[in-house]
């Protein structure tokens, strides 16, 4: 049976309920929502609406209509990031993000916007006053902070709750990338001051691939990345100016959107806090477990309460790409390995280019996993 140890990149498996919803829109709701006025139509835009409501109650959103639809948390990024900035901003972030952050701003670079990182410290968290610092370097240029709430790498959990309503009172923007948080802590954007918020709904939200979001506060308007249908103002060759419409070009994804809301209902069923303290048991367990074995390299913070649900290491000079592929071919153990789609991390830590080996359990995974997964590490580390 197959160990499945890659949460980070997508929780799997699902929960039954999502399963059973994907299924059950695809079977079902069979319109298109917001294009007709016919029974079907209606009953898949009443799953859209129910969705976004839903959505909007989780993460402290006030309007719903805030929330915009987005095939994935990289699309979202995109949307906010060339939706808002303009010749002459400048953007602060961090050394520390994913690549759909990385990549629009190189690109937004040669269109004239200016980009600074701050570096965070050795475990990969940022301390609030380093990135106060270098926006109060240029205040007036000072456009927008853009930062991952936790890193994929190290799974270090950023200050974002302290940073967001400073950025406020500096009416500075805030844009977070909730890959890695949204589902496993509790977001609330009005108390967080987050002015932007990006997520994926196939990692700790449980549902299927191909959703995610963007919240947008009231005030920003946001220029659309996709131009097309979108059931609002068909006569008018401009997109309307009324959020969700504005920025969903295109039929949504319904069954992935309805898997989602069953995801969301299974943490509200569960109780967010205990798949968090679950998550955060197993990481303990093998922190201490990976602690134990000879030329261990771990990275991020030791307090397992720090971690997103991933763990980064590597194993003296094994290379973490032949361990992975090992660790499947041989244990049926899936693990990432590599740079994670995040160099600026990765040299930050000092683990470029070989990148190093990523664990990241989740809800659904075992103490029993773990501990198969050492007992593989132990195998490896006693051969020749």
């Amino acid at each position: 049976m197959t160990i499945y140890l890659d949460n980070a990149a997508t929780s799997f498996p699902k929960p039954e309920s999502v399963y059973q919803a994907c299924d059950k829109a695809l079977r079902n709701l069979g319109g298109s929502p917001g294009r007709g006025s016919h029974r079907m139509a209606l009953d898949a835009g009443r799953q859209l609406l129910d969705t976004r409501e839903t959505i909007a109650d989780f993460f402290g959103i006030r309007n719903s209509s805030r929330v915009t639809f987005t095939a994935n948390a990289t699309e979202a990024i995109n949307i906010a990031l060339f939706g808002l900035l303009k010749p002459g901003d400048r953007v602060v972030t961090s050394s520390m993000e994913h690549n759909a952050v990385v990549r629009p701003l190189h690109a937004l670079q040669a269109r004239g916007i200016q980009v600074d990182k701050v570096t965070p410290g050795p475990d990969g968290r940022l301390h609030p006053a380093s990135v106060r610092d270098a926006v109060m370097a240029d205040l007036h240029a000072t456009r927008m902070v853009v930062l991952s709430h936790a890193s994929n790498v190290t799974g270090s959990i950023q200050p974002i709750e302290d940073l967001g309503p400073w950025c406020r009172k500096q009416g500075i923007l805030l844009l977070v990338d909730a890959a890695q948080t949204a589902g496993f802590l509790p977001i609330d954007v009005e108390t967080m001051g987050i002015d932007l918020l990006a997520a994926p709904g196939h990692k700790h939200l449980m549902g299927p691939p191909g959703c995610g979001l963007l919240y947008v506060r009231e005030g920003l308007q946001p220029t659309p990345l996709i131009y097309g249908g979108n059931g609002a103002d068909s006569a008018s060759a401009r997109p309307p100016e009324q959020l969700p419409e504005r920025l969903e070009s295109g039929t949504t994804n319904l069954p992935a959107l309805a898997g989602l809301q069953a995801g969301i209902a299974f943490i509200k069923e569960t109780g967010q806090r205990n798949m968090r303290r679950q998550k955060t048991e197993l990481l303990s367990h093998l922190l201490e477990e990976l602690r134990s074995l000879p030329d261990i390299h771990l990275y991020g913070p030791s307090d397992p309460t720090l971690l997103a649900g991933v763990l980064s290491c590597n194993l003296g000079a094994h290379d973490p790409a032949e361990i992975a592929y090992w660790l499947d071919t041989e244990h049926a153990i899936c693990v990432r390995a590599g740079l994670h789609c995040a160099p600026d991390a990765h040299h930050t830590l000092g683990t470029f280019p070989r990148g190093a080996l990523r664990v990241s359990p989740g809800y659904f995974s075992s103490h029993e996993d773990i501990q198969k997964l050492i007992k593989a590490f132990r195998t490896l580390l006693k051969s020749p």
